[in-house]
């Protein structure tokens, strides 16, 4: 069964907190993808939208957003999530990552509030 470390981040206050799903709890979650906007109750926060912001493997390998499907693989990568340049010169390096949809291998989720349950009834 998933077992799922969720990582949830609030803009507004600039914290973040921890919640570790498991089994039951944690199968809503399987099938997603980063971008995807679920409901809070999922995580403990009902009446919040949250989205899907990324996410790590058990070996630690990031999710990236622009590969998709479930698989890891090696990408050639110059910039963004799973690579900083090092120095002045652009270079390229082939590193592993993994694509962006949630699987049973996945370890971590990180995810952002998006809509609170005062805000949506006030607009």
């Amino acid at each position: 069964m998933a077992k799922f470390k969720i990582i949830i981040s609030d803009p507004e206050t600039g914290k973040a907190r921890s919640v570790e799903l498991e089994g039951e709890r944690a199968v809503p979650l399987i099938g997603r993808r980063i971008g995807d906007v679920i409901d809070g109750a999922i995580v403990g926060l009902s009446g919040c939208k949250v989205l899907i912001t990324g996410g790590t493997d058990s070996s630690g390998f990031p999710m990236r957003p622009d590969i998709h499907g479930g698989i890891k693989t090696r990408v050639l990568l110059s910039k963004g999530v799973g690579y900083r340049a090092r120095g002045a010169r652009k270079d390229r390096r082939r590193k592993t990552v993994r694509g962006n949809m949630i699987t049973e291998d996945i370890a971590q989720i990180n995810m952002k509030i998006i809509e609170r349950p005062g805000k949506a009834e006030k607009e």
